[in-house]
Order: structure tokens, then sequence, then C-alpha cells
């Protein structure tokens, strides 16, 4: 099995055990064991198979993973599952994995629709609710059925499609075992995997290569596939075990870069594309750039040669979407899009002092690894009482800690700002007071909870908290987690309005669920003038990596290196917290 894929299945084991525990009532501390493993094991930068084979006792040097978790993961390895999932799963119909992926519905509702109803996937949850069934049960009403429809709709539009760092991962350990396949010259991704966008309904691969024979034979025979949906001599369609199509294309050398343009997309640009080649006499598709008239080919070998024969600069791949990428080649007004090189740390880290897996030293030592000048470290606040929020008391001694740890690692070139995410409550109040809050570097504001407020509700509450001038960060400010929860109902342009009157950042959260910001607030951010912080919200080490999938989206909001509050060196970045703080007294 390809490096990651273990690391992914025993993920997904982990998070359904901890959904079925969940359905059945048993301890939350258990329950988040099990999350907290799936998280730590999915974000491995190396593949746990390798690691268990090497030093099996390794394992248990992982964040969250202990004696139990470490003999469950063994089991996994060694026979494709564990005991106590499939005990779990004789228990409960599985089906009932899926109803708990309907937002709004919870564990405790489901295990109630499911005693009370007898009631075990999507189609009988909406036959209940268009029928009224569900308003009968304890703590449910018509309101509550609504809210269900809505879900059951949203979820089904979304169906089949996957998260970008899942359908990454799953590609790249393809794409690393086609490149050993014999004679294969080039492989690349395309469709809308390459422009990087949220969310992946299918992958597509285009490949060189001497003899296509060979090719198919490996991509069809490859590990991970499920099922073969056509076998082709250039082109062949594979299901993979996750789900995901995959699609492998074997091109001529002489047209490639026509193909990786042609079949990177989107459809809309493609088509804008196809307009301005027929203006110029030319004509463009997937096998190169002719003219017109004489049917002579210009252009198609390299990716940037198409874009030359069109009089245009080069569009990077996460801005071709047709939403004015075009124009700005034309007129060599391209953005010089932000890269992970330009990062210089993280402002929103969290350790064992609430939710997180590691140390202050451990997470500092991490950040090092990474070249980072500065990490910021902002435990929640004690609203969430969950994650073990902090109140003053256990701030401030949090703040001493983190003191004595800067006092150890200022000389080794990384900085420690003290932290907090405070949560902004429903009433639009920080869940800190003001003195404890003025003794820290950063404020990261954030709401957590209250999520069904009517929009002009959620937008005031935010913008009191603003008003405070004690918040220097607004962290996921939408709310979104890809595929399980909605946004909530929030007026951006508001928010951003007053961001830029309070002087408050706007966080884009890389963790893989969020991205949040999306791309398209970002780019509203970039033309209003709000500065944003990519940042990864991270719980252990491992999550430090997903950086990349935060410049990713704030590659496809058109965002620079200084459109970015953490590109900015250590001294540059106190610099403007100092200025707004004082603007603030």
């Amino acid at each position: 099995m390809p490096t990651g894929m273990d690391n992914i299945k025993i993920a997904g084991i982990f998070g359904e055990i901890a959904d079925l525990l969940e359905v059945k009532g048993d301890n939350p501390f258990r329950i988040r064991s099990y999350r907290n493993a799936a998280l730590t094991i999915e974000n491995l930068p190396v593949d746990i198979k390798t690691m268990y084979r090497q030093d099996e006792n390794s394992l248990e040097d992982l964040p969250r993973i202990g004696k139990a978790l470490h003999e469950k993961i063994v089991e996994i390895i060694e026979t494709g599952d564990c005991r106590f999932h499939q005990e779990l799963l004789s228990e409960l119909p599985s089906s009932l994995l899926e109803m708990l992926k309907i937002y709004g519905l919870g564990p405790k509702k489901a295990h109630l629709i499911f005693n009370k109803l007898n009631i075990t996937d999507i189609e009988g949850l909406e036959f209940a609710a268009q029928n009224g069934l569900l308003k009968s049960l304890p703590g449910m009403g018509e309101k509550t059925e609504k809210k269900i429809l809505k879900s059951i709709k949203e979820f089904k539009q979304r169906a089949g499609r996957f998260n970008l760092s899942t359908a990454l991962n799953h590609a790249s350990a393809l794409i690393d075992y086609l490149r050993d396949v014999k004679g294969v010259h080039d492989v690349e991704i395309a469709g809308s995997l390459r422009r990087k966008r949220e969310t992946i309904g299918d992958i597509d691969i285009l490949v060189t290569c001497d003899d296509p024979a060979p090719v198919m034979d490996g991509f069809t025979q490859y590990k991970e596939v499920k099922e073969v949906l056509l076998r082709g001599n250039t082109k062949s369609s594979i299901l993979l075990k996750c789900g995901i199509n995959t699609d492998l294309r074997v091109l001529k050398k002489e047209s490639f870069g026509a193909a990786l343009h042609y079949f990177t997309g989107s459809q809309a640009h493609n088509i804008a594309i196809r307009h301005r080649a027929k203006k110029m006499g030319l004509k463009v598709n997937e096998y190169g750039v002719f003219r017109e008239e004489t049917e002579t080919k210009v252009a198609g070998a390299a990716e940037d040669e198409v874009f030359d024969a069109l009089n245009l600069k080069f569009i990077p791949p996460e801005l071709r979407e047709n939403q004015g990428e075009i124009e700005a080649a034309e007129r060599d007004n391209l953005p010089e899009l932000i890269d992970l090189r330009d990062i210089c740390g993280d402002l929103h880290i969290h350790t064992r002092e609430s939710d997180g897996a590691e140390t202050i030293d451990e997470m500092v030592l991490a950040a090092m690894g990474r070249g980072y000048e500065y990490i910021a470290i902002t435990e929640h606040s004690k609203a969430v009482a969950v994650a073990r929020g902090l109140d003053e008391g256990r701030l401030l001694k949090h703040i001493d800690r983190i003191d004595e740890a800067n006092k150890r690692f200022n000389k080794k070139g990384l900085h420690i700002l003290k932290g907090i995410e405070v949560d902004i409550l429903s009433s639009g109040e920080l869940d800190l007071g003001e003195s404890a809050l003025k003794r820290l570097d950063l404020v990261v504001g954030s709401v957590h909870f209250g999520f069904n407020m009517e929009k002009d509700e959620m937008t005031a509450r935010v913008i009191k908290a603003f008003k405070t001038g004690l918040v220097d960060v607004f962290a996921h400010p939408t709310g979104r987690l890809l595929g399980k929860r909605e946004p909530y109902s929030i007026d951006m342009e508001a928010v951003m309005e007053a961001a830029l009157r309070y002087k408050v950042i706007l966080e884009l959260n890389s963790y893989p669920a969020r991205l949040d910001l999306n791309d398209i607030n970002c780019k509203m951010a970039k033309q209003m003038g709000v500065m944003v912080a990519i940042s990864t919200d991270s719980h252990n080490r491992m999550h430090l990596d997903n950086m990349k999938y935060g410049v990713y989206t704030a590659r496809r909001g058109w965002l620079e290196k200084n459109d970015v509050l953490n590109t900015r060196s250590y001294c540059d970045l106190m610099e403007i917290l100092k200025k707004r703080k004082i603007a603030d007294q």
C-alpha cells in the first residue's frame, strides 16, 4: 500500500469508532480519545506502517496514542480492521454513520430517532421529516424538521465530493506509483485538484510514456483500486477504495502542454481562452494551438507555449476560473501569488494546556524544524469547557510558562507570542476580561457556539467584539466545516468593513476541513484592503504541515505576500501589532 494510505484507513476506522460510540452514548473522554487519535494519524507526515515495521514502540510516542490504541493500530495494519470496530458495527446499522453527516442531527438525536422510530438511514430520516414524524419526539419540533430537510438537501448536493487534502493525498500516492512504471516520462495532476479547489469530485492524471500498455496495466492493477470502470489504450478509469473516481490519459509528448491546460480547466476559463483564440485566428484544444486557416500547429508541447501563442502571461492554475485572470494576464497585471516559502510563522497553535496534544517546547521545536521565526500559542478560553479552556488565573500562569520558554528559545532564533483564542460570546462580549487580554501579544477571537443566529445578529455580535479594540485576529470567520457544517449566516462585507475600521486581521484557517476564509472571501479581503493571517489551528506538531492548504486557498483568492500578516519578519509583525494596540487606546 502506498505511503499515507494506511494512515487514512486507520484514521477512518478510528473516526467511525468515535461516531458509533457517540450514538451509543458512550463516555465522552473515550470518544474524544479516538477522535484525537484519528486526527493525529491522518496528519502524520510519515507512513504509520513504516513506523511500525521499523520500531513498534515508536507508535506510543505519537501524540495521544496510548497502549490500547497502539494495539488497535497494530491489529488494523496486520488484519485490515480491528475487532472492536467490527463489534460496534454489528451492534448498530452502519447506515447510522451516514445519518451523522447530516448537520444539526448529532449523535443524541440520531440515537433517539433510531430507538423511537427505527430509522437507520438518510432516506428514512428524510421521509420522517417530510411527514411530520420527528416533531413528536422529545426536544424536536417543526423547526427541527425543516432544519434537517435543509441539511439533507445540502448533503445530497455535496455527495461524492472530497476535501482537497484527502484527494491530494490519494493522488500524490498514485502519481509516485506511476512514476516508477517503466517507460513513463511525464506524470501530472490536472482538473480541479491542480487548481486546488477546496473540494474535489474526481482525480485527473496525464502521462507521457514510451508504451501505453504497461502504464494502463499498472494503473488498473494499483492496490487501491476497488473497481476498473474503463480500460483503454489512451484512457482508463478506476474507482479507488476511498470512493474517488480517477481517470488516466496517455498523451503524445508534442501535445502534453496543451492537454495539461485543457484538462486543468476550469470549463469557464477554457471557453474564454477559446474565444480569445478565435479572435486571433487561432484554435485551441487538447492537442495544441493551431492557425484556423491552415491548421498549422503553433504551440502545444509545453503549457507556457499555449499562453505565449495567445499573447498572455502564464496564468497559475489556481486562478483559472474566468474571474478576471485572462484580462490581468493580457495587461501583465497578474498577482505575484503567495508561496509557502513566504510564511514566517504560525499564529494559531494549541498545546496541552487546553486541547492540544503537545507541550510548548514540542510545538516550538516542530516550528523551528519548518524554519519559522515565530509562533503564537493561542489556547481556548473558558467558554470551551470541553477543550479545557483557560480562565484568567490559568491564563496568567500560562503566560509565565511562555515567558520561560522564550528565554530558552529566543537565543535559537524562534519567538513565542503569548496569545489566546478567546470566545466571542452570543452577546458580542469576550470570554475573558480586558486586564488579562491586554497582557497578551496576540488575541484571536472566534465563535464556537450559537451558530443559529440570524445574519444581522451574528454580524452585530462579531462587530461588537471588534469594537472592544482587544481582538487582533478573527479566526475561522464563517465557522464552516467542509462536508459537515454549513457557514453560519454572517455579512462578510460588513465584517470586513469593520475589520478595516478597527484594524482586525482575518484568519484563513488552514485546517483541511475549514479553509475558512474561502477563496472568494480572500479576494474580497484583498480588494477591501483587509489583511489576512494564514494559520493552522494546530493541535499537534503534525498539524503544522496543514499550512500548505491555507496557502493554496490564498493563491486561489489572489493573495500576495504583502496581503498576509505572517509573511512579515518577527520585528515587522510586532511593529504592526504594537501600532494597532496604540491606535485602540
